[in-house]
C-alpha cells in the first residue's frame, strides 16, 4: 500500500540530461523502503577499464538502498574474465547482450549466447570469460546489492600494477568475493581453442 502522494512523486521522473539521477528513499505505510527510479545515461556511467574489458558502472548498493548492484562488462575476444569464486550473500546474474560468455557453474562449463540469462545462487562456485573466438557484452546484477564498484576499481588497479594482487584476498569478506580452485575451470582455460 502506497502512502498518500506517492503517485504524484512517482510521476516526477524528469532528470537533467547528462547526469546520473539520484534517488530518494522513503517508506510506505507498511514500513517498506521505496525509491525513485535510477537513471544512468551511458555517457555518464563511470567506467573501469583494463586491456581486456570495460565495465560501465550503473547503480551500486548505496544508490539502491542495498537492493541490487548493476554494471555492464564488455570483454574483448579472448578476455580472461573472472577466476573461480563464489559469493556467500548475493545472487549474481548475467544477461548476455552480445557475443558469447563461457561460464563455470559448479562443476559444469557452458556457453551463454546473446539473449541468454543465468542467475547464480550464493555459495555456488562460478567463473566466466569471453567464449573462445568471441567477445562478450554482459549486463551483471547482484542482489542484494554490495559495494561491487569499489571491487571493480580495485581490480582495475591490480590489473594496471597500481595495487598488489594480495589486496584482492585481503578484501574478500568486504566484497563477498571468495576465490576457489576449480580443476574443471583450469582445464577449460588450458584447453586449445
Amino acid at each position: 500500500m502506497a502512502r498518500a502522494g506517492a503517485t504524484a512523486a512517482a510521476a516526477d521522473l524528469s532528470y537533467p540530461i547528462g547526469r546520473v539521477a539520484t534517488m530518494t528513499l522513503d517508506h510506505d505505510l507498511d514500513g517498506h523502503a521505496t525509491t525513485r527510479a535510477i537513471l544512468t545515461r551511458r555517457e555518464d556511467a563511470e567506467t573501469c577499464a583494463d586491456p581486456s574489458a570495460v565495465m560501465s558502472l550503473f547503480a551500486d548498493s548505496a544508490q539502491t538502498a542495498g537492493a541490487f548492484t548493476s554494471y555492464r562488462s564488455t570483454f574483448v575476444e579472448g578476455a580472461p574474465g573472472a577466476p573461480a569464486h563464489f559469493h556467500t550473500h548475493a545472487w549474481e546474474m548475467f544477461f548476455v547482450l552480445g557475443g558469447s560468455l563461457q561460464v563455470l557453474l559448479g562443476e559444469e562449463v557452458t556457453v551463454l549466447h546473446q539473449g541468454d540469462f543465468l542467475a547464480v545462487p550464493p555459495g555456488t562456485p562460478h567463473a566466466f570469460r569471453a567464449a573462445p573466438g568471441s567477445g562478450a557484452d554482459v549486463l551483471c546484477v547482484f542482489t542484494p546489492g554490495m559495494d561491487r564498484f569499489d571491487y571493480l576499481r580495485l581490480l582495475g588497479q591490480v590489473t594496471r600494477g597500481e595495487e598488489s594482487p594480495s589486496r584482492l584476498a585481503e578484501t574478500a569478506e568486504r566484497f563477498d568475493n571468495h576465490y576457489v580452485d576449480s580443476p574443471i575451470w583450469r582445464a577449460t582455460l588450458e584447453a586449445p581453442e
